[in-house]
C-alpha cells in the first residue's frame, strides 16, 4: 500500500511538472549579434496586411527563411498598434495606443517571436513610429487635450495641416509633458521589447529638437546596443537630430520622369548629387522603387512600364547610390495596387524568376563594398545609365538601359578591349567598341 501511495504521489508530481505554467511576461529579445553598418543596410519593408488577414506577425515569421534568403539585413515592420475607430479609416498610421499590439496582427509574444527569428537570421528589426499624430480615440485626447494642436479659437483639436488626414489628431510639440510621454513609449520598445530602432513616419512634420532629444535618450537607454533610425523626411536637420538615414524621394521622382516623360538617363546623376552633396559623412539615403505609399497607387511593374522595366529601375536606384529597400510583395512582381488599409493576399509563389533576380542583386550589393563605398564615375547617356564605381583597385561598371527598346552604346574608354564578368549571370564579355543593350537590359561588370 505504501509503495502504491508513493507511486501515485510521484506520478502526480510528474504530471503537475509537465503542465503548462501560467504565462509570465518575458524580458526583451536577445540582442542582434552584429548590427549592420548604416552604409551596408539592405532593408525589407513588411506590410503585415499582405501576409495574412489575422495573426499576421506569425505569418511573417513563417516566411523568415524566404525573406532572409533575399540577403536583407534589416526588417522594417509597418505600424502594428491598436487602430483608432473614431473617425477612423482602418489606417495602421492611426494609433490608439503606442504600447500595445492590435489583435488583428497578434500579441506581444507573437511580435517578440518575430523579432527573435529576425535576430537568429542576422536581421535587425525596426518598427514604424507615428509621432506626428494619434487617433481621435487615443486616451490622450480626453486626458490631455493640451497635448494637441487647436484651431485659432483654441477650443477645437485639429487634424494635421495641410493634409486631409481627418482620421487623426495633430500633436502639439510645444507641450513638454507630451514629448516626455512620446519618448517613454518609444523607449518601451527599445528597452522592454528589444527592437533595433525606428522608421519615423512624417519625420519632417515633427520638430528637429524633439527628434534630437528622443534619439539621444533612446541611444543612451540602448546601452552598448546600436540602434538604427530612419526618417521619412528629407530635411537636412534629420541628420543633425541624429537620424542615420532619410528618404531618397527626389531621386525616385526623377527616376519616374526618365521612364514616363523621356528625361535623359543622365539626369539621375544630377538627382543623386543633389541628394548626397548635403549629407554628412556616414549618413545614407534610402533608395527605393516603391514602398507602401507608392504601391497604393502603382506597383513597380506598372509605374516602370513592365516587370523588366521595374528591374532596370531597381538596379539604377540601388547601384548608383544605396541604401537598398525591397517592399514586401515587389520581390514576386505583384502587379496590382496594394491598399494597406485592408488585407490584400499576395501569391508568394508567383514569378520565382523575379524573386531570384532580387536575390542575386542584393547578393551583389552585399558582397561588393565598391557598390556601397566606391567613387562614382559617370558616363552620361540619354538612354542608358552608365557609370563606374571605383574603390582602390576595385572597379565595377554598371550599364542600365532605361528604355523599352534595344540600344547600342559606346564602350567607356577605360573598359575598351577588356574582359569583364557580369556579376549576375557570370557571363564573360569581351568588351569591344560598343555594347548592345536589350530593352530594359542591364549589366553589372567587373
Amino acid at each position: 500500500m505504501k509503495k502504491a501511495i508513493y507511486l501515485l504521489f510521484a506520478i502526480t508530481v510528474l504530471f503537475a511538472a509537465c503542465q503548462p505554467k501560467p504565462h509570465e511576461p518575458e524580458g526583451p529579445v536577445a540582442p542582434l549579434k552584429q548590427m549592420p553598418a548604416v552604409k551596408d543596410v539592405a532593408m525589407y519593408q513588411v506590410n503585415p496586411r499582405v501576409f495574412a488577414p489575422e495573426k499576421s506577425l506569425l505569418a511573417v515569421a513563417d516566411r523568415i527563411d524566404s525573406i532572409a534568403a533575399l540577403g536583407v539585413n534589416v526588417m522594417w515592420v509597418m505600424p502594428i498598434y491598436p487602430i483608432g475607430i473614431e473617425k477612423g479609416k482602418n489606417s495602421p498610421y492611426c494609433i490608439q495606443d503606442y504600447k500595445a499590439i492590435a489583435p488583428e496582427f497578434g500579441t506581444l509574444d507573437d511580435f517578440k517571436h518575430l523579432a527573435r527569428v529576425c535576430h537568429e537570421h542576422g536581421m535587425a528589426i525596426i518598427l514604424d513610429w507615428v509621432a506626428n499624430h494619434t487617433a481621435w480615440d487615443h486616451p490622450w485626447v480626453k486626458e490631455h487635450p493640451d497635448w494637441y494642436t487647436h484651431d485659432e479659437k483654441a477650443d477645437t483639436i485639429i487634424h494635421p495641416r495641410p493634409w486631409d488626414w481627418y482620421d487623426v489628431a495633430d500633436l502639439n510639440y510645444d507641450n513638454k509633458d507630451m514629448r516626455a510621454a512620446m519618448i517613454d513609449a518609444m523607449k518601451y520598445w527599445i528597452v522592454d521589447v528589444g527592437i533595433d530602432g525606428f522608421r519615423c513616419d512624417v519625420a519632417d512634420g515633427v520638430p528637429a529638437d524633439f527628434w534630437k532629444e528622443a534619439i539621444d535618450t533612446l541611444r543612451a537607454a540602448a546601452g552598448n546596443r546600436q540602434i538604427l533610425m530612419l526618417a521619412e523626411g528629407k530635411r537636412p536637420d534629420n541628420f543633425t537630430a541624429g537620424f542615420d538615414m532619410n528618404y531618397g524621394w527626389d531621386f525616385k521622382d526623377q527616376l519616374v520622369k526618365v521612364f514616363t516623360e523621356g528625361d535623359p538617363a543622365s539626369s539621375l546623376f544630377d538627382a543623386d548629387k543633389a541628394e548626397y552633396d548635403s549629407l554628412p559623412e556616414g549618413k545614407v539615403k534610402l533608395r527605393f522603387t516603391t514602398n507602401h505609399d507608392h504601391s497604393t497607387e502603382k506597383t513597380p511593374p506598372v509605374e516602370f512600364t513592365s516587370l523588366r522595366g521595374s528591374m532596370a529601375a531597381y538596379v539604377a536606384s540601388v547601384f548608383l547610390h544605396g541604401g537598398a529597400l525591397i517592399y514586401g510583395s515587389q520581390e514576386v512582381g505583384y502587379p496590382e495596387p496594394i491598399n494597406f488599409f485592408h488585407y490584400v493576399p499576395v501569391d508568394w509563389t508567383a514569378n520565382p524568376q523575379t524573386y531570384n533576380e532580387y536575390k542575386q542583386l542584393i547578393r551583389i550589393y552585399n558582397q561588393n563594398p565598391v557598390v556601397r563605398e566606391g567613387a562614382i564615375l559617370p558616363y552620361p547617356n540619354k538612354d542608358v545609365l552608365a557609370f563606374e564605381r571605383v574603390k582602390d583597385a576595385d572597379h565595377m561598371l554598371v550599364l542600365v538601359n532605361l528604355r523599352d527598346s534595344a540600344i547600342t552604346i559606346p564602350t567607356p574608354q577605360p573598359w575598351l578591349n577588356k574582359e569583364a564578368v557580369d556579376q549576375r549571370t557570370n557571363f564573360i564579355a569581351a568588351l569591344r567598341d560598343s555594347v548592345p543593350m536589350p530593352p530594359f537590359g542591364y549589366f553589372i561588370l567587373k
